[in-house]
């Protein structure tokens, strides 16, 4: 009997192994890809191969400490063009899958719901398929929701096939700690244990209203559903819309001049309306991004008027700059505007460039 399943699609390594791929040599050595490949310049770890990941080197570690960690690693410069190139590839595998219905998630993930009487084999005939036209390997969580198939990949990696169901899923999962789980960072893990909630299981079994006073009437129920790996089960294909643009840049020296500074959010500003303006909507708010030297972070937010104005929109940006604290050394300016949605879109964050 054909059943309705969720596959969540995660590609090994994705960045690092296009780039091996590029370049065959680097095969089995460790690498690391950030910034503009110099780890002399402030930026971060975008991905680092399973070679460099063994001495402690993860996404979004400063360069400079990841270059320290591994002296011998090749360290290369973020290519958004060719791995965007590869994910539309891989994503045109999926979508070429047997009544498949494909939901991407990013560069380097998908879900895929299918009706099939085996999902295992339906999986590897997946990775063979992905593998065959791309090059790329793939691991695949199964799942009766979404959250259970996006937390069985972690247990197929690398390349493998794993499944999680309601049968399984604290057998598996019980013991350990809520972090583990989709949705849950550091955070809230820690805002759980001050209730006592240390593990999934001690989520799954808690009281839907005890977790409101703490996180709220909607957050609330939420995490208590994901802890027993509830939720969705049907995945779905709508166009994703994307609520809004970001640009952000890191500066090599310090901003200490208004003008710069000032300049710097004109240059981000014009950035940003560029990507606006190729989705045709107007803009509703703006958030300008500050980290202050050595690295504390402060945003500041305004809705705003519906305009498609670019000048008007520039103002708006340069009253939020003039909440910044002048005189004090800027490392990083960033600038996010939202939009409106259309009303039949799935609704999401864009991924930007800068990773904002």
């Amino acid at each position: 009997m054909r059943e309705p399943w969720v596959l969540h699609v995660d590609l090994d390594q994705f960045i690092a192994a296009v780039e091996v791929l590029r370049r065959p040599e680097l095969a089995g050595k460790p690498l690391i890809v950030g910034g503009r490949g110099d780890p002399t310049e402030r930026a971060v770890v975008s991905t680092a191969s399973y070679e460099a990941r063994a001495y402690g080197v993860g996404s979004g570690m400063p360069l400079r400490i990841a270059a320290r960690k591994v002296p011998d690693a090749v360290i290369l410069p973020v290519d958004h063009e060719a791995y965007f190139a590869a994910s539309e590839d891989v994503m045109a595998v999926l979508r070429a899958q047997p009544d498949a219905t494909v939901q991407v998630l990013g560069w380097d993930e998908a879900f895929v719901g299918v009706q099939t009487e085996d999902p295992e084999a339906y999986a590897q005939q997946l990775q063979r398929d992905v593998l065959e036209e791309t090059r790329l390997h793939c691991s695949v969580g199964i799942g009766d929701t979404l959250v259970r198939a996006k937390v069985a990949t972690t247990f197929g990696k690398p390349a493998g096939v794993f499944r999680l169901t309601a049968q399984n899923w604290l057998e598996v999962m019980g013991s350990r700690p809520t972090i583990e789980l989709w949705g849950v960072g550091t955070k809230v893990s820690r805002r759980l244990a001050t209730l006592g909630i240390q593990t999934v299981a001690e989520l799954a079994a808690a009281n839907p209203d005890d977790l409101v006073p703490e996180f709220g009437p909607k957050m609330g129920p939420w995490y208590a559903q994901l802890g027993r790996g509830d939720g969705a089960r049907t995945v779905d294909d709508t166009p994703w819309v994307a609520r809004g643009h970001s640009r952000e840049t890191t500066f090599q020296r310090n901003l200490t001049e208004s003008g710069q500074v000032d300049d710097a959010v004109r240059e981000l500003a014009a950035h940003v309306l560029e990507d606006v303006a190729a989705e045709g909507r107007p803009v509703i708010g703006l958030t300008l991004k500050v980290r202050y030297a050595p690295f504390l972070t402060k945003t500041y937010a305004r809705k705003i008027p519906e305009t498609s104005d670019p000048e008007e929109v520039l103002a708006r940006a340069m009253d939020l700059a003039a909440k910044i604290e002048r005189g004090r050394p800027i490392r990083l300016l960033g600038l996010r505007a939202e939009m409106p949605m259309p009303e039949d879109s799935r609704q999401g964050h864009t991924p930007t460039r800068s990773g904002w």
